[in-house]
């Protein structure tokens, strides 16, 4: 799978009193491919979550507190593709099926994630490896 077919969506951040408005995707945006689920989940700074491949789901990912770096490998050897969202590079991350990614916390306090996903959870969907399996300097 091509690293280019990865789309970065910047997304509104709409200041009101008492609170930011904060958008995350309507089903009329680039990258929507249905609904499955949404689910989040917590990584600490400098965590790591990796190394997950998804066969039919794509997702579509928000940092709505703090930042992480999302690192995606083709799977041929050829290269990574790094992204960081969140904080101030308030945006949504559309990754079709057939790409390696994993994550880390990239601010100093827990970052939290959202996938949007286009279909339920299946886990025949998904394949994963080893931390060690794909080289990568998480440093």
């Amino acid at each position: 799978m091509n690293l280019d077919s990865i789309q970065f969506i910047p997304l509104a951040r709409i200041a009101t009193a008492g609170g930011d408005v904060m958008h995350a995707m309507k089903h009329s945006d680039s990258g929507y491919a249905g609904f499955g689920e949404a689910y989040f989940s917590w990584i600490d700074f400098r965590a790591v979550k990796a190394w997950k491949r998804h066969l039919r789901m794509t997702m579509n990912v928000v940092v709505p507190v703090g930042e992480v770096r999302f690192v995606f490998y083709a799977g041929d050897g050829s290269r990574f593709r790094e992204e960081i969202i969140g904080g101030e590079r308030y945006a949504r991350l559309t990754v079709p099926p057939g790409i390696w990614f994993g994550f880390q916390g990239a601010s100093d306090v827990s970052s939290l994630v959202l996938n949007m996903a286009s279909i339920s959870h299946d886990p025949t969907e998904v394949e994963r490896m080893k931390l060690t399996d794909i080289q990568f300097n998480w440093k």
